[in-house]
């Protein structure tokens, strides 16, 4: 999915005040497993235990500031998207398995399926990079890829480094080097918890985003960012409040597209076509 136009190019201090409310509010409707909606009185309440002012977000009779009320709709918009578009898009193991089953019946494919970490009766392909690597290969109409650039990501100017990113990143059209667009994979299909591990992905995906932003706000050249997250249990069951952190990321402009889940089957190939018309523009 793509951010919402009306949430984007919010000031810093929009999204400190999205942060505070989350942190001090909650995110999630315990028991029935859905994204919760900050209610004004609830946001009230919060600041006024935290000793924090109101006045920007409530008037004096208590009806919202343009601010208070972009932030409640922000607050609605978000529920919403998660609770109905995002959660019917994320698969558990054997839903992933056997979308990538079709698709490499279907496809016959020549790039990497590359398998996951697990050990034991778990190691298998990692079904959700393997999807998405058959269907960048099926519409990148023969440019190369790099599927797993084992290096830092720079970007040049007049043949020398101008930027290189701090992290490896998972996938990068055309080369890590220079590149069009590039796309980090977090698939946690065999996790029991929402561990560390997990929540440092998003962070990581942060990082990189800000380095991003930061190139394209200094020197005017922009990377195409993307982040493909798929496991029901582990986003949705254990770490709904971490998905709308990653909404939050994207509507700061970090990452230019998140896709959910199956999500990839259906929006990926028109984006990989785009990236290839890009390619073919600057003759690369």
């Amino acid at each position: 999915m793509m951010p919402d136009p009306r949430f984007t190019d919010q000031p810093l201090d929009f999204w400190a005040n999205v942060r505070t409310i989350g942190e001090a509010v909650g995110y999630t409707v315990r028991g029935k497993g859905l994204v919760k909606v900050p209610t004004q009185t609830k946001i009230q309440t919060a600041y006024n235990k935290l000793g924090l002012t109101l006045a920007h977000l409530f008037g004096r009779r208590g009806s919202p500031t343009p601010v208070g009320q972009r932030m409640l709709d922000y607050f609605s918009f978000r529920a919403e998207t998660l609770n109905a578009y995002v959660e019917p898009r994320l698969m558990n193991v054997d839903r992933a398995r056997n979308t990538f089953s079709k698709l490499r019946e279907q496809l016959k494919p020549l790039c990497p399926l590359p398998m996951n970490k697990q050990k034991g009766a778990k190691k298998t392909h990692a079904y959700f990079t393997g999807i998405i690597n058959m269907i960048i290969e099926t519409n990148v109409a023969g440019i190369p890829c790099d599927y797993d650039p084992r290096k830092l990501t720079t970007v040049t100017h007049r043949g020398a480094p101008l930027r290189t990113l701090a992290r490896r990143i998972d996938g990068a059209f055309p080369r890590p080097v220079d590149p069009i667009a590039v796309w980090e994979i977090k698939e946690y299909y065999y996790t029991k918890t929402f561990g560390s591990r997990v929540a440092d992905g998003v962070y990581e995906t942060l990082l990189d985003g800000m380095e991003l932003h930061e190139l394209l706000a200094s020197e005017n050249r922009k990377v195409l960012h993307y982040l493909f997250v798929d496991a029901h249990y582990t986003w949705w069951d254990c770490g709904r409040s971490y998905l709308c952190r990653i909404l939050d990321m994207l509507h700061m402009g970090f990452v230019d597209e998140v896709l959910f889940g199956y999500e990839v089957v259906e929006r990926l190939p028109g984006i990989v076509k785009g990236w290839t018309k890009l390619a073919n523009k600057v003759g690369r």
